[in-house]
């Protein structure tokens, strides 16, 4: 079993100038994509408020939101990003993948297209 690393782009959705380079490991167990705090403060990235989120080892803890833009192979989102501390993880999350339309190949365990996004 191995991991995949996805290149990302990240933006300030205000301003697009402003953005960073980041290798982010896929978790499609996270909801949203965690980037450490001292990273999204560089681009001038605002929070919106505080969510509650239950770690796997069965903690509640609080962390701010924001919004990015995040672009990886070719194709941009805008996602809730969680304002990770120190001790967090950074992770890019199932929200943005979906809204990517990207999906991990789980044989080459690289990131690839979705082949159709589900419509009901």
């Amino acid at each position: 079993m191995g991991h995949t690393i996805a290149k990302v782009k990240l933006y300030n959705p205000h301003d697009l100038s402003k953005y960073l380079d980041l290798e982010l490991l896929v978790d499609t167990g996270s909801t949203y994509t965690w980037i450490k705090r001292s990273k999204l403060e560089k681009l001038g990235i605002k929070s919106m408020g505080k969510r509650r989120f239950r770690t796997i080892e069965n903690r509640i803890i609080e962390r701010y939101i924001g919004k990015a833009i995040v672009e990886c192979l070719g194709r941009r989102a805008t996602t809730i990003i969680v304002v990770a501390e120190e001790r967090d993880n950074e992770v890019l999350g199932l929200h943005v993948l979906e809204g990517l339309g990207l999906e991990v190949d789980q044989v080459t365990k690289q990131l690839r297209e979705v082949e159709a996004i589900l419509a009901l």
